[in-house]
């Protein structure tokens, strides 16, 4: 007899007790566009009922043509407690290795999406609908729809995350790796963070707010594909810099990565392998059968200038 999803262990507690690391597994993303919706988050966002017809035709074919771009729902309650209606708040941007930026604005339903051409705005050089934004985003997953564990420890977070920055915090729908919640973004600098416990997220955010990243829930940066961000995370730790800019991506020599050291001007070197878990595991709660997780794993390191 199949075990109903519903009664399996949480792909997350699974993930933890394997000991599974979460470095180098966040989403190369480099294009958002951010939806509120207080209503059904269905498992994929555009099948949600407020999408349909032409207005899901018309997100669809923004996405196409804006590479690496990731569409998200979110939420989050107002003073009063209750979840917004009356208004809807969109947040698109990019979050490039060194340009960085995000525009918001407000709607009155969702409908007005279809007037909105933020492909032409952030490739072709077409006025930006609204205005920039200039306070972070913290997003955390909490798509229970989606897999058990963004509900279960996503809520959590985010609970946790509101009460410290109320005006910063959203919910988010799927950002990846369901078997790593909590699950953080912040933008704009597309840093992810996985694993991330309610009584954690204090000591994120002060490194986050001092220009830093907290690096035994970090993940990687969204603009980096996963090779580079095991390398970029292996730097980090042999150097001690966890300054959102001291390190920028240098190119490919021979197979290895490079990544140059702003403020030193080292550039290191260094040589990442893919590998496969051991044994085979449920990956998310969902999962139809058991998979061997893919890991991207630093095997040396070096400075070469």
């Amino acid at each position: 007899m199949t075990t109903p999803t519903s009664a399996r262990p949480l792909c997350a507690d699974e993930s933890a007790h394997r000991g599974e690391a979460v470095t180098a597994t966040a989403s190369r993303v480099e294009h958002w566009l951010l939806v509120e919706y207080g209503g059904y988050w269905p498992h994929e966002p555009l099948d949600a009922a407020v999408f349909a017809g032409g207005l899901r035709s018309h997100l669809e074919a923004q996405l196409a043509r804006l590479p690496r771009s990731r569409l998200l729902l979110v939420k989050r309650r107002g003073p009063e407690g209750r979840l917004r209606r009356d208004r809807v708040r969109v947040t698109y941007g990019y979050t490039r290795e060194r340009e960085r930026r995000l525009f918001w604005l407000e709607l009155d339903a969702h409908p007005d999406l279809l007037d909105l051409d933020v492909a032409s705005a952030l490739l072709d050089g077409a006025p930006h609908p609204g205005e920039p934004l200039d306070d972070p985003l913290l997003l955390v997953c909490t798509h229970g729809t989606r897999d058990r564990c963004c509900a279960r420890y996503g809520q959590a977070l985010f609970r946790a995350a509101q009460r410290a920055e109320p005006g910063w915090s959203w919910q988010a729908s799927h950002l990846g790796g369901d078997r790593f919640a909590g699950n953080l973004l912040a933008l704009p600098e597309g840093l992810c963070f996985g694993r991330v416990s309610a009584a954690a997220f204090a000591i994120l955010l002060q490194d986050y707010l001092a220009g830093r990243i907290a690096l035994e829930s970090y993940r990687g940066a969204s603009c980096y594909p996963m090779d580079v961000q095991a390398a970029e995370l292996a730097v980090r730790r042999a150097t001690g810099l966890t300054g959102f800019y001291d390190l920028r991506f240098a190119g490919r020599e021979g197979g290895r990565i490079r990544l140059l050291a702003e403020v030193s001007g080292d550039l290191h070197e260094v040589e990442v392998v893919e590998r496969r878990s051991e044994t085979e595991a449920l990956l998310t709660c969902k999962a139809d059968r058991p998979r061997r997780a893919r890991h991207f794993v630093a095997r040396s390191h070096r400075v070469v200038s």
